[in-house]
C-alpha cells in the first residue's frame, strides 16, 4: 500500500507523525511525506521520502497537493490537523483520507482552521496522540477518533545526564521563546538543588550572559532521548513537549505563551500533572517556589497524577499496531 503523509513545516507539526510513518514502512508499506524544505531532513534520514509540493514552503493548499495525488496515487493520505488544504484535496481526488493530531484539540482562534467536516473533506476520523483524560470532551463526544501513543521524535543523538542531582529541563520550543523569560525562569531555577538544562531555540547564548554553575544551556538537545532522565520539565504549553514529558511520567510547571499553550496549561493543571504561571505571574521567586513544589523531594500529588497520565498514555496503540490497521481505512475509502 502506498501511504502519504503530510504535515505543516514545522517540527510541532512534522514530528508527532514520524512515530507512525515509521511504523508503517517498517510494515512494508511504501511511505511519502509531503512538507516544506524545513523539516526534509530528519524525514529523508528515515527514508520518508519527503518532498515539497509546488512552492509550499510551511503550509500546503489543496491545489499545491492536488498534482502531487495525481502523480503517486496514494491508498491513503493522513494528513495532520494543522493541513485542512490536504484533506480537502485527498477528498476531491477520491483517495481515503484521515485526519493525525498533535495534541489535545486546539481552541478557535489561534490561526488554525479546526479540523471538522465543514473543511469540505467530511466524515473523516481522527488518529488522537492525545490521552483521553486530557483530551476536550465535545471532540470525544462528536468525533471519530482513532487512538494512538503518542512517542516523542527527535533527531537520533548521542546525549548523556549532565549529572547525579536532580534534572529540570527548561524549553520554551522553537517559535515563542525570549531571552528576557528565559533568563528569568534560569535566575529562580539556579537557586534549587538541581541542574538545569537548557533548550535555548531561536534564543542566541550570548543574549543569557554568564551562566550559573548548575545551569547548561544548548542551541538543541534531543528532547525523545533526554526526557526519560528529567524530573521536571519547564515548558512553554507546546503540545510536544506535553506529551512527551507525560509520557515518561514528569510533572510539568507551564509558562504558556500563546497558540493552544493555554489550554494545554488549562487541562495539565486539571490533572493534577502540572502547575502553570501566567505572564504576569512569572519571577524567578515564583518559578523556583512551583518547581520545588514538583522535584522529588516536593509535594509527591502531582508526581503520581503524572505517573497516572503515564500509564494511560502506555496502554494506547503504539504506532505498530495502528500501522497494522491502515489498509482498513483505505478501504473504507
Amino acid at each position: 500500500m502506498r501511504v502519504l503523509f503530510a504535515s505543516l513545516a514545522s517540527v510541532g507539526h512534522t514530528y508527532p507523525l514520524i512515530p507512525l510513518a515509521l511504523a508503517a514502512l517498517d510494515a512494508g508499506h511504501e511511505v511519502h511525506f509531503a512538507a516544506g524544505d524545513a523539516v526534509h531532513g530528519p524525514l529523508a534520514t528515515h527514508g520518508l521520502k519527503p518532498f515539497r509540493p509546488a512552492d509550499s514552503f510551511y503550509e500546503i493548499y489543496a491545489e499545491d497537493l492536488e498534482p502531487e495525488l495525481a502523480r503517486l496515487k496514494p491508498d491513503l493520505v493522513v494528513h495532520e490537523w494543522g493541513l485542512p488544504g490536504a484533506a480537502v484535496a485527498a477528498h476531491r481526488a477520491g483517495i481515503p483520507g484521515i485526519w493525525h493530531g498533535f495534541g489535545r484539540l486546539f481552541p478557535a482562534g489561534i490561526g488554525l482552521e479546526l479540523p471538522t467536516g465543514h473543511t469540505g473533506a467530511p466524515g473523516k476520523a481522527h488518529l488522537d496522540i492525545c490521552p483521553p483524560s486530557l483530551q476536550d470532551k465535545d471532540f470525544i463526544a462528536t468525533e471519530t477518533r482513532v487512538e494512538l501513543r503518542p512517542v516523542p521524535y527527535s533527531p537520533p543523538a548521542v546525549w548523556t545526564p549532565p549529572s547525579s542531582r536532580p534534572l529540570v529541563y527548561l524549553t520554551l520550543g522553537t517559535a515563542f521563546g525570549t531571552a528576557d523569560l528565559l533568563t528569568t525562569a534560569i535566575a529562580g531555577l539556579a537557586k534549587l538543588d538541581a541542574h538545569v538544562l537548557v533548550a535555548l531555540g531561536r534564543v542566541r547564548p550570548e543574549e543569557l550572559g554568564a551562566l550559573p554553575h548548575n545551569v547548561t544551556a544548548e542551541p538543541w538537545v534531543p528532547q525523545a532521548d533526554l526526557l526519560p532522565h528529567v524530573d521536571v520539565v519547564v515548558h512553554h504549553g507546546g503540545s510536544g513537549t506535553t506529551l512527551g514529558a507525560l509520557a515518561v511520567g514528569a510533572p510539568q510547571l507551564v509558562l504558556p505563551q500563546g497558540a493552544d499553550q493555554f489550554a494545554n496549561a488549562d487541562a495539565l493543571v486539571a490533572s493534577g500533572a502540572a502547575l502553570r504561571l501566567l505572564a504576569d505571574k512569572v519571577s524567578a521567586e515564583t518559578v523556583a517556589d512551583h518547581v520545588a513544589r514538583l522535584l522529588p523531594r516536593g509535594e509527591p500529588d502531582h508526581r503520581d497524577a503524572a505517573r497516572a497520565v503515564a500509564r494511560e498514555i502506555a496502554r494506547m496503540p503504539s504506532p505498530d499496531e495502528v500501522a497494522h490497521h491502515l489498509p482498513e481505512y483505505a478501504e473504507r475509502g
